[in-house]
C-alpha cells in the first residue's frame, strides 16, 4: 500500500540522507555529461561496477566526447570492449553515438521518451540519463529498484510479467519527488545494491523497517517475485586454430549470432561434445589441413556461459610449415601477432591463445 503524502515526504527524506552517508563515489555519479552518463549505464547493463569501472575510464580516455566515440572504428570499439561481453551493447552504442553526432549535432535528446527511441536505450537507461543529466522527474527502474519496491509495499507482481513494467513505473512517479528526481533514482538503486540485497538482507540497519512489508511478513527472501525462467542451450564448438609460421587463420564472425564482429578461428558446430575431431562431419578444409600439418588437441576444455547459452569449446592447433600452400575458407584470412593482439577478439579466444603462449 502506497504511504500518505505526509509519509511519503519522510520515506524521500530518510531516503537521501541514507544515500547521501553511505553511497559509493562512483565516477559517473560526479557528473552531469550525458555522455559520460550514458557510457556508464550502457557499460553497467549486465556487468558489475567492479568489473566495469576500468572500462568507463578506458572508454573516456580513448574517446572523451561523443564525437571521438562517432568517429572512430567499430572494430576498435569493439577491441576496447572486450571481454564484457554483449558486443551488440558495444555495436548498438558505436551507432547510437555516430547518430547524435549525425543528426542531432552531437547533443543527446533531454527527455526520456526521446532518449528511449534511440538505439541499444531501454526505458530504464533513458529514464537514468534524462534525470542524472537533465533532472527529468521520470523514475529510473532497475533490478534493484524492483526489489526494493516490492518488499517495502508488498507488490506480488512477477516482474517479469507483461504487465509489471507499468505497475511499478506508475507506482514510482507518485513517490519520486519533483524537486530533486536524480537524487532519489541515485538512492533507490543504490539502496538495492548495497542495503535491500538479493539474499538475507540485514534488515536490523534499514530505516524503513517501520513501513515494510516484506520485514514484517518476512517476505524478505520471497520477494520479488520472478517466476520465468529462460532455457539455457547447449552448443557444442570445436575451433581449429590454423597457424603457419608465427601466423594464424582468423575470420570476422558476420552472421547474426554471438560475437558478430569479432574474430575467431575456423569452427565446426557439432551436436554434442566430441572429442575426437575425426568423429566430426567430412570437412574439406580441414581435411586438407590435417594432410598437410600436426595436429594436436588443447587438453583443457573450456565451458563459456552465456545469458541464455553454455558453450562446451574444445580447440586443436594445427602447426603447418611456411611455405606449404592451404585452403581457406572466404573471408579466413591469416593473421601476425601483433595483428591478432589488435583485433577484436571474444576473450575465450585471447584466454586460449595466452594459455598456449602464443600472445
Amino acid at each position: 500500500m502506497l504511504p500518505d503524502h505526509l509519509q511519503l515526504l519522510e520515506f524521500n527524506a530518510k531516503l537521501k540522507s541514507w544515500y547521501l552517508e553511505n553511497h559509493r563515489p562512483l565516477l559517473w555519479r560526479q557528473t552531469t555529461d550525458p555522455y559520460k552518463i550514458w557510457l556508464s549505464e550502457i557499460i553497467l547493463q549486465q556487468t558489475r561496477v567492479t568489473q566495469g569501472t576500468p572500462y568507463y575510464e578506458k572508454f573516456l580516455i580513448t574517446y572523451p566526447t561523443v564525437f571521438d566515440l562517432a568517429a572512430a572504428d567499430e572494430r576498435d570499439v569493439l577491441r576496447l570492449w572486450q571481454g564484457l561481453g554483449y558486443y551488440s551493447r558495444a555495436r548498438n552504442m558505436h551507432y547510437t553515438a555516430r547518430h547524435i553526432v549525425e543528426e542531432c549535432e552531437g547533443k543527446f535528446p533531454e527527455t526520456s521518451i526521446k532518449l528511449a527511441k534511440l538505439k541499444g536505450l531501454g526505458a530504464y537507461t533513458a529514464a537514468a540519463i534524462a534525470s542524472f543529466a537533465f533532472n527529468e522527474a521520470v523514475p529510473a527502474i532497475d533490478g534493484n529498484v524492483y526489489r526494493v519496491m516490492s518488499r517495502l509495499f508488498g507488490i506480488f507482481t512477477d516482474i517479469l510479467s507483461s504487465g509489471a513494467k507499468n505497475e511499478f513505473t506508475n507506482l514510482a512517479k507518485q513517490i519520486i519527488p519533483q524537486d530533486d528526481p536524480a537524487t532519489y533514482n541515485q538512492a533507490m538503486i543504490e539502496f538495492g545494491a548495497l542495503q535491500c540485497v538479493p539474499a538475507s538482507p540485514n534488515c536490523s540497519v534499514c530505516p524503513f523497517t517501520y513501513m515494510c512489508y516484506a520485514y514484517e511478513f518476512n517476505m524478505q527472501n520471497k520477494l520479488p517475485v520472478k517466476m520465468k525462467k529462460n532455457a539455457v542451450k547447449n552448443r557444442y564448438f570445436n575451433y581449429f586454430i590454423l597457424q603457419k609460421g608465427e601466423s594464424l587463420a582468423m575470420h570476422e564472425r558476420l552472421k547474426k549470432d554471438i560475437w558478430k564482429g569479432l574474430y575467431d578461428f575456423y569452427l565446426i558446430e557439432s551436436l554434442a561434445d566430441i572429442n575426437n575431431p575425426d568423429d566430426l562431419p567430412e570437412d574439406k578444409f580441414l581435411e586438407d589441413w590435417k594432410q598437410k600439418g600436426q595436429l594436436r588437441q588443447v587438453l583443457k576444455e573450456y565451458t563459456h556461459l552465456l545469458t541464455h547459452q553454455r558453450l562446451t569449446v574444445r580447440f586443436w592447433w594445427i602447426t603447418i610449415a611456411e611455405n606449404e600452400v592451404v585452403d581457406l575458407p572466404l573471408g579466413m584470412a591469416f593473421y601476425s601477432k601483433n595483428e591478432i593482439e589488435e583485433l577484436p577478439k571474444p576473450i575465450l579466444m585471447d584466454t586460449v591463445l595466452k594459455e598456449e603462449l602464443f600472445l
